[in-house]
């Protein structure tokens, strides 16, 4: 069960209560990313929720934030998308008002010091480094580049180190004011708490939230009418890559199909593509097939770690086993077995509040509806093999079709005329 009250000034509360855990999560969605950002200010999302741990005008310092979560063993933290942007902290349910204090206090009162900001630029720096030194993450950044090219939806989400650079206190705190807003905000409460006690602690903490109009997104452009090639030369003993297609946004009725097609194909150790390509073959460590959708776009994927002398045979199989499906279809065998895997992982994850505060905020904050676990399961459970198999027809298409490689070639012609399907 859940509840959604729309407080006077806007924002949105959703309480999800849980008599059953000892635990309380606090999570405070924006409706803010990458996607809102500008050429000059690319990384900003994800720079201000850095800041936010900074210090605040009644926390001054970083310690005044970090040092009473860590007295009460709670878990805290952040994350940025693309379309969100979240702040979290969960506790013990005694010390419930605690985590919305400091949680409303990082929201509302952060400080952004330019000493601080300095500091923390370097930080994010070192952070992209990161990210680019890893291959396997990098793939990825790779993968969505070619997608989306040179618009918010191609960039990464914590920017270059160029823009990284250049962002400003001004820039943060002009952002900031515009995007942080009320109409832009959710708060999910999930766990163990008094639903009447929670409610007046939300008005009382959240009460001077700002109520501007946020920026709104610029909408995403996808033109393809040709199998695409993303090649990044790298010396690696490892080739890394990402093959898939383009598919259904997060309002599309397709998207259950899509995610129990992905999910038999590669999101299981019994799955086809695990199977095949590193059991049967040994071509790989890691293979993995997902889903992903937002409220305009989305993509299913293989991501995977093959074999530098046998990529060429990788690469076809992958492909095969994308058109088998969708020649061939799927069993009900398979397919119940893959709905009781989705089932089965999500009703293991809502065991914790946090997960069921992302669960209902994230459908919240991006959908055009909020379901229940219940109402999500029964979708699942009405997808046949037919619908299964309609989808990987629509969607396993050469016009649709996106590669991404990171290792050593510099070759791309070798791959292009792999493309095909």
């Amino acid at each position: 069960m859940f509840k959604k009250i729309v407080l006077e000034n806007g924002m949105r509360v959703l309480l999800v209560p849980d008599k059953h855990t000892k635990a309380v999560t606090v999570l405070v969605l924006v409706g803010t990313g990458s996607k809102y950002e500008t050429k000059e200010i690319s990384g900003i999302s994800h720079f201000l929720e850095h800041m936010f741990f900074k210090g605040t005008t009644k926390r001054p310092t970083k310690i005044d934030i970090s040092e009473p979560f860590d007295r009460v063993g709670g878990v805290y933290n952040a994350f940025t998308g693309e379309d969100y942007t979240g702040y979290w902290a969960k506790v013990e349910k005694s010390h419930f008002e605690l985590a919305i204090d400091i949680i409303s206090d990082m929201y509302l009162n952060s400080k952004l010091e330019q000493e601080e900001l300095e500091r923390e630029r370097g930080v994010i720096m070192e952070e992209i480094n990161m990210y680019y030194d890893n291959p396997m993450s990098y793939v990825q950044h790779l993968w969505t580049e070619l997608l989306y090219g040179d618009q918010p939806a191609g960039w990464d989400i914590a920017g270059t180190k160029e823009t990284v650079a250049g962002i400003n206190h001004d820039m943060m705190m002009e952002y900031m004011k515009r995007q942080y807003v009320a109409s832009n905000t959710i708060v999910c409460l999930a766990g163990n708490f008094e639903e009447e006690d929670a409610l007046e602690k939300v008005n009382r903490y959240f009460k001077d939230v700002r109520k501007t109009k946020p920026r709104k997104k610029d909408p995403v452009v996808e033109e393809q009418t040709e199998p695409a090639l993303n090649l990044h030369y790298r010396k690696t003993d490892q080739t890394h890559l990402c093959l898939g297609f383009r598919a259904y946004n997060l309002n599309d009725p397709r998207k259950y199909a899509a995610e129990l097609l992905s999910t038999a194909l590669g999101g299981m150790m019994s799955s086809r593509m695990f199977l095949k390509i590193r059991e049967d073959m040994g071509l790989a460590y890691y293979i993995r097939t997902g889903l992903n959708a937002d409220p305009e776009t989305g993509y299913i994927v293989t991501s995977a770690g093959l074999d530098n002398k046998r990529i060429d045979k990788a690469i076809e199989m992958i492909i095969h086993e994308y058109k088998n499906i969708a020649e061939n279809g799927i069993s009900e065998d398979e397919l119940q077995k893959a709905k009781d895997n989705i089932t089965g992982k999500m009703t293991l994850s809502f065991e914790a509040s946090d997960a069921q505060a992302s669960f209902y905020g994230m459908q919240e904050l991006l959908e055009d509806k909020t379901e229940s676990p219940e109402e999500f399961f029964r979708e699942i459970k009405k997808v046949t093999p037919k619908q299964v198999q309609e989808v990987a027809q629509d969607l396993f298409k050469p016009e649709k079709m996106n590669l991404s490689i990171l290792g050593p070639y510099e070759d791309k012609e070798r791959f292009a005329k792999l493309l095909k399907i």
